[in-house]
């Protein structure tokens, strides 16, 4: 069984000023979480939402190398249990890419992580894409992980992360599918994070924008036409881990881009006590043995290559 959605946070992060208190995303916390679901592997990564707090990219730079090296040393502690990934920020420039360059070669990062957005910026932009040519060229997936794109409604009852973050992976992933980013790089893996945000329950939309082109003009523009095949098309290229704690939405998300492309994964750590509920959840989504055996573990090793 693998987890593909676990948190650790670099020590140097770890509370004020960059959390209201200390975010429970330890070494001690995965591990725990690990021995608790009773996994085989567990993949490591840090979304470091701290870094919209920095202004400068010497800065942001420097704490995403930080990060890289301090999961490559949890991850030597115990080999037998974590697989890391490596963060980016896409559209940040060459300091980033050379840093994702060096944890992929010289750390062994499986992955990359990267925010669906980053200070406004969407990773769809044209300054994001010498990023995934690096991606395509390292041959790792690219993870999509909500960033902190939030609005003042959502600044109450924990709004931002429940609905905000989702949201706002999902306009992400749209926008990468419409502005072509698997016609020019139809070999790029994706997976997306929390069933993709609820892009599977919008999709249908999305093809109607594009399959109605004349008629849905008044709904404004679809210009540049940027890709060739319907949106769900390009959905079915991707991959999405199960994070949600719902049943029926994960089982929604299996069902439209298939067994093959469905990652069992918690985001457990920071949240502990998810782990088990997201693990449970699995028992009531409808899969076959053979369905089960790729998406708790099967279809994740593929993409990290651990066979």
């Amino acid at each position: 069984m693998i987890d593909w959605h676990v948190h650790i946070t670099d020590p140097k992060f770890i509370g004020k000023p960059w959390w209201p208190v200390p975010v429970p995303m330890t070494m001690e916390d995965a591990l725990a979480a690990h021995n608790l679901a009773g996994l085989d592997r567990t993949i490591i990564s840090n979304a470091v939402h701290y870094i919209r707090h920095m202004k400068s990219v010497t800065e942001v730079v420097a704490a995403i190398e930080s990060s890289n090296r301090h999961l490559a040393k949890c991850r030597d502690r115990h080999p037998d249990k974590f697989i890391a990934m490596a963060t980016c920020v896409p559209g940040g420039g060459d300091e980033f890419l050379r840093e994702l360059e060096r944890a992929v070669k010289e750390d062994d990062a499986r992955a990359v992580i990267i925010n669906s957005s980053h200070h406004g910026h969407y990773p769809d932009e044209d300054a994001a894409r010498p990023f995934f040519k690096l991606a395509t060229d390292l041959d790792i997936p690219v993870f999509i992980h909500p960033g902190d794109a939030t609005t003042p409604a959502m600044a109450d009852y924990r709004l931002a992360s429940s609905i905000g973050r989702p949201a706002d992976n999902c306009l992400s992933i749209a926008r990468l599918i419409v502005r072509g980013i698997f016609e020019q790089f139809p070999t790029l893996k994706i997976v997306g994070s929390h069933l993709g945000g609820g892009i599977c329950e919008v999709i249908g939309r999305m093809d109607y924008a594009y399959d109605f082109l004349d008629f849905s003009a008044f709904l404004g523009s679809y210009e540049p036409m940027l890709i060739k095949h319907s949106p769900s098309h390009y959905l079915k290229m991707m991959y999405f881990d199960s994070a949600c704690y719902a049943a029926p939405a994960a089982e929604c998300c299996l069902k439209t881009i298939g067994e093959d492309h469905f990652l069992f994964g918690t985001d457990s750590p920071p949240m502990v006590p998810l782990k088990m509920k997201g693990l449970k959840m699995m028992d009531h989504i409808g899969m076959t043995p053979a369905q089960r055996a790729k998406v708790m573990g099967g279809n994740a090793a593929k993409l990290l290559k651990l066979n």
